[in-house]
């Protein structure tokens, strides 16, 4: 949608504010199907959760260009259907990984996941230009979308499974390495490994969920939990960093995803066939540099004896301050100059969208860390209910976009396209994420 908005704000004559309505409407959808989903996956199991949601976007996605032909209301209806078919997806994955993956392996598998999203944006956005640009139109982009959608959702129904014990291809050895490894994290010998300074070691009592393992017990059978301690979570310091972490990540994070292909057409007059590829770099260097952060993580907790808080912390700070330079220095040269006395660097002021997207492409190759700390956090707090706790960050991480890329418009519209009031608040936001993760952000098992 982000590349296909701009030929279609040209088509129909949208404003800013109608652009931004229109993207921003997927998220008011998304944000309902969070927590339900967390839940239900955590509860039920991944692979029919996953399933049905996958589904449900697809439907939608093919039906967003008919839609769109019958009123812009019909539009944001359908941008809503879409967001609540997809909001259960992120969380299914990071319950799914939690049980697939050892502990020692997780932050790698958590980077493998939103690195594939980053490579598959990277992907679609210039095929998007070249497609909104053929002979077919911007209507063939979710056309396209929606049979490789269609396709990958019948492969998951065959292929995959909520749970390694599930999967009959799956080797004994390999069975036996995740369940060992999972059962003994919070052993006495690894306890403090896990330590992030405090003492103190919270369980949930029997009352609480009756269905969780002793430390040391393997199931031959999938554990699928029959009540999710929502009080406990919510009075976690631990948990509220990731929350309130995802509230001030996803500001700049949705309005560069949404708003930065219509920055580069509009600020520096790009040509509209060029704008995806532009915009596709940074999520490339996003992937790769992602993926390569997550494997060091887990070389520095694990061979290099690191605390895990102090890996995820370094990991935050180094992507929040990468990503806030490189907005900055896309932005005027008063901030640029400022900015850049701070911190002693020499100072650079995009003057063409070439060098824009590679300010930005070396922004998010930084960015990429934060993958290592905040989207991984609930894994180290709480692997039993990762889904869920992941599903109350981007819970509140979905109003954050839903307003803020709907604000963004307004914003454009009152200030005369003034774009350096938009980087400014992005660069607010994504400091207040790294102080509030840096002082509240736990590294051990809290919920067992």
């Amino acid at each position: 949608m982000s590349i296909a908005i701009i030929y279609m704000a040209k088509e129909f004559n949208w404003s800013h504010n109608t652009q931004g309505l229109v993207s921003s409407s997927f998220y008011f959808g998304y944000i309902t199907t969070q927590i339900i989903g967390g839940a239900l996956t955590d509860k039920f199991g991944g692979k029919r959760i996953l399933g049905i949601a996958f589904a449900t976007r697809t439907l939608f996605t093919l039906l967003t260009p008919i839609s769109a032909r019958i009123n812009i209301y019909c539009l944001i209806l359908c941008r809503i259907c879409l967001g609540i078919g997809e909001g259960p997806v992120y969380p299914c994955f990071l319950s799914l990984t939690s049980k697939w993956f050892p502990p020692e392996e997780r932050t790698r598998a958590v980077t493998a996941v939103n690195v594939s999203n980053l490579i598959g944006m990277a992907i679609a956005m210039p095929i998007s230009n070249l497609l909104g640009s053929s002979q077919f139109g911007w209507e063939s982009i979710f056309l396209v979308f929606a049979v490789i959608g269609f396709i990958w959702s019948i492969i998951w129904h065959f292929y995959g499974e909520s749970d390694p014990r599930d999967y009959s291809e799956i080797s004994k050895e390999e069975l036996d390495w995740i369940l060992k490894s999972k059962s003994t994290i919070c052993s006495d010998d690894n306890f403090d490994h896990y330590q992030s300074g405090f003492r103190e070691y919270s369980t949930i009592d029997d009352e609480e969920n009756n269905m969780l393992l002793q430390k040391d017990q393997i199931s031959s059978r999938p554990l699928y939990i029959r009540k999710i301690p929502w009080n406990f979570i919510l009075s976690r310091r631990e948990v509220w960093a990731i929350m309130l972490g995802h509230f001030f990540n996803s500001w700049g994070y949705f309005i560069l995803l949404n708003w930065l292909p219509i920055f580069y057409y509009e600020y520096f007059d790009t040509d509209i066939n060029r704008v995806g590829y532009y915009t596709s770099l940074p999520y490339i260097s996003y992937g790769i540099v992602g993926y390569m952060g997550g494997c060091i993580c887990d070389y520095a907790i694990h061979q290099l004896k690191f605390h895990v808080l102090t890996v995820r912390r370094t990991a935050n700070i180094i992507g929040t301050l990468g990503i806030t330079i490189s907005i900055l220095f896309v932005s005027t040269n008063e901030i640029a100059n400022f900015f850049a006395s701070v911190i002693v660097m020499i100072t650079y002021l995009a003057k063409t969208s070439f060098e824009a997207s590679l300010i930005m492409t070396i922004g998010y190759a930084l960015y990429s860390f934060i993958i290592s700390s905040l989207y991984v956090s609930q894994m180290d707090i709480a692997p039993k209910y990762a889904g869920s706790i992941f599903a109350l960050g981007n819970t509140c991480a979905m109003i954050q976009a839903f307003f803020g890329v709907a604000l963004t418009g307004w914003i454009l519209e009152v200030t005369n396209n003034n774009w350096n009031v938009i980087w400014c608040l992005c660069s607010l936001f994504y400091i207040l994420e790294t102080t509030i993760f840096f002082s509240w952000a736990g590294g051990e098992v809290i919920i067992d």
